[in-house]
């Protein structure tokens, strides 16, 4: 079953029973306050009767100018003493013929005779605290039933009309609801046959908040697949080309030991040393892209607790010794420590510490500092630097600052790629700062916690 077809059956089932209980309550309400101002009505013609016989002393109980000037055609009215009855007045004989009932206290009830409500009084009536006798009342209720069967048609012409306005309000309704979700499954069908995205269209109509909402997220969740789709296709498309030029080196020199390598021992060795070479950097670039793989699983991290600053010293030691360059780590002589995964960590500090120590010869700083928000790390080198332009895409794939640079220093062109995929996964910041000529500062900002 359609969300329309029961989005409209619960409305109209839900109206059908709202109306269904309203109905019987005005039904009831009406017949409780129509037939307590008939039974007013009685009260006061008995009350107007006992007051007479009060005027006159308890006497005349016979006259009927007592109990005709008080009558009406749909009535009937008699005074009752002891078990005769003394006066009375009325033409309908089935009025007439209803039981006396002689009680110290009144009484009032509604009977049936041949299908028709009638209301009944009896009211006693005492002298000196003796009781006389009781002025007993009827009164038909055919006009108030004629009253209600007219209400009870007009409340099931009106509920119809509600029922029928409901179900093509409510049909017409969903149909403005549903078709945001109908043209998104569309466009999922469309997007599933031909591969391609599209987003959906938002009409002119008046639409809800929410289903401008849903519209809007769909669409931005197309947006983002279409930048991941790109950024992929641009990433076979880069790592296809990194690694066409070692394959091709590769081919090149085996062709050529094929060729002079068995008699020139210079163009062996030679042939050697680049497909080695080449070899080494085509492992680091798959290596690179491995990791950027990884990267995407949830279990990627191993949180632990532990001393950044110790890390970036025994990092800074290591790398200072290998290549002989001066590394000054700037953390005074307190610990910090972090919630997070501290190989990926050092692997973070690496990939810059290294870029720094490439693109410049100057000695490098690091410095750790300890923020009321988090954790501040700063690793500043005063190289050649990196121009405003270029900034923004430095942790992009495969980016190229400077090609010949690039091939210089035998970089895959994923490092800090993998850097920023660190830096997000621990939930952290980073920013550049540098100017070309001037160095460059790559401040990062993490969270004691993750």
């Amino acid at each position: 079953m359609t969300l329309r077809s029961r989005f409209t059956l619960f409305t109209v089932f839900w109206l059908i029973f709202i109306l269904i209980l309203y109905n019987i309550f005005v039904y009831f309400f009406v017949i409780r306050v129509t037939t307590r101002g008939e039974l007013q009505l009685l009260t006061n013609k008995a009350d107007l009767v006992i007051e007479s016989l009060r005027k006159r002393g308890m006497q005349g109980f016979d006259d009927p100018k007592l109990l005709s000037d008080l009558y009406n055609y749909n009535e009937m009215m008699r005074i009752v003493t002891g078990d005769q009855i003394v006066n009375r007045v009325g033409t309908d004989e089935e009025l007439l013929s209803i039981p006396s009932q002689t009680q110290v206290f009144s009484q009032s009830e509604t009977k049936q005779i041949n299908g028709q409500r009638v209301l009944y009084l009896s009211m006693p009536f005492f002298d000196q605290g003796r009781m006389i006798g009781t002025v007993e009342a009827a009164r038909r209720l055919t006009v108030l039933d004629s009253y209600l069967q007219i209400l009870v048609g007009a409340l099931t012409v009106t509920s119809i009309g509600a029922i029928v306005f409901a179900i093509f309000g409510t049909y017409w309704f969903t149909s403005r609801l549903t078709g945001p979700i109908g043209q998104m499954v569309q466009t999922m069908r469309e997007i599933d046959r031909s591969g391609k995205l599209y987003r959906v269209k938002l009409n002119g109509r008046e639409e809800s908040v929410e289903l401008q909402q849903m519209v809007r997220a769909f669409n931005q969740m197309i947006d983002r697949l279409d930048r991941t789709m790109e950024s992929q296709k641009h990433f076979v498309a880069d790592a296809s080309h990194e690694l066409k030029t070692p394959l091709t080196v590769i081919s090149s020199y085996a062709d050529m030991l094929k060729r002079w390598g068995r008699d020139n021992a210079e163009v062996r060795d030679e042939a050697i040393e680049a497909i080695s070479k080449e070899s080494e950097r085509m492992q680091n670039l798959i290596r690179s892209m491995l990791t950027l793989a990884e990267a995407e699983q949830d279990n990627w991290l191993d949180i632990s607790r532990f001393d950044v600053t110790s890390v970036v010293r025994e990092l800074s030691d290591v790398l200072g010794k290998t290549f002989e360059r001066d590394i000054r780590v700037h953390a005074g002589n307190t610990s910090v420590y972090m919630r997070g995964d501290k190989e990926k960590i050092r692997q973070l500090l690496l990939i810059l510490i290294d870029n720094a120590l490439k693109y410049s010869k100057e000695p490098i700083d690091v410095r750790i500092r300890n923020q009321k928000n988090g954790i501040k790390l700063e690793v500043t080198d005063y190289g050649i630097g990196v121009s405003e332009a270029d900034i923004p895409h430095m942790f992009q794939r495969f980016y190229r600052v400077d090609e010949a640079r690039h091939r210089t220093t035998g970089g895959s062109g994923l490092g800090l790629s993998i850097a920023k995929k660190i830096i997000d996964v621990h939930e952290g910041s980073v920013e550049v700062y540098s100017k070309p000529g001037n160095g460059t500062t790559v401040s990062i900002q993490l969270p004691r916690k993750i």
